[in-house]
């Protein structure tokens, strides 16, 4: 007997939705790295994972190798899957690359601020306002990463937009890991600015000024971090 042929469609449906499966739960992962719900060290359970998705251990599987070749886990033989430690130090070359990344975005692909995009960094510099009054460890790492993914709107380089991401997640932690140590005040105060500033650029559709402006404080950023990591 013949086999029924499969609905026109089914397979890409189906890799569509691996696809967005994968993408979620590697963002959902990501986060809690990067917010310190995991923290450094905190093994990974491939079983327990599957288990909160409701999916099988391969796509979990996947991720976590996915997430490692971030740089986020490592595998260590006989223990399981850890997430990595972050330390200001260690990461110098990266936040040098990720300089002249930033300053890139002004000039690869730049893409002229459309309504919404000028709508959310308007919203962004208001949160920024909101966290000066209120200032919150968490709510300062979660804007921060709000206002990356803005920052990468204003490029159309694929390469640049991709490469950025996997450095900013890299060193994404060191700020939650050090604000204990850092006048959290003050360096909400900073970032605002950083916002307000780059918010201007953004509505007169100068991607370039925002692009410095952005390269500027990653630099001072840097300095700061290493400042306080040396006195600990």
């Amino acid at each position: 007997m013949a086999r029924s042929a499969k609905p026109a469609g089914t397979d890409e449906t189906q890799v569509n939705a691996a696809r967005e499966r994968f993408q979620r739960i590697y963002s959902i992962l990501r986060s809690r790295i990067c917010m310190l719900d995991y923290p450094p060290g905190t093994r990974l359970s491939e079983e327990a994972l599957a288990a909160e998705f409701g999916i099988s251990r391969t796509p979990v599987r996947r991720v976590l190798g996915w997430l490692e070749s971030q740089g986020l886990l490592r595998s260590v033989q006989g223990v399981g899957t850890i997430v990595t430690d972050v330390e200001i130090g260690a990461f110098a070359q990266v936040y040098q690359l990720r300089m002249e990344l930033a300053e890139l975005v002004g000039k690869l692909s730049p893409v002229p601020p459309s309504e919404e995009t000028i709508r959310l960094f308007h919203e962004l510099e208001a949160r920024g306002v909101e966290l000066v009054a209120r200032p919150d460890p968490r709510n300062f790492a979660q804007l921060n990463i709000d206002f990356f993914h803005a920052l990468m709107r204003l490029t159309e380089n694929e390469p640049l937009r991709e490469i950025s991401e996997r450095l900013y997640y890299q060193t994404a932690r060191i700020w939650l890991k050090s604000i204990s140590h850092m006048d959290l005040a003050e360096e909400v105060a900073v970032f605002a600015r950083e916002i307000a500033e780059i918010r201007t650029a953004v509505e007169i559709g100068d991607v370039s000024a925002a692009a410095y402006i952005r390269r500027s404080h990653i630099s001072m950023s840097f300095v700061r971090l290493s400042t306080t990591s040396a006195l600990r």
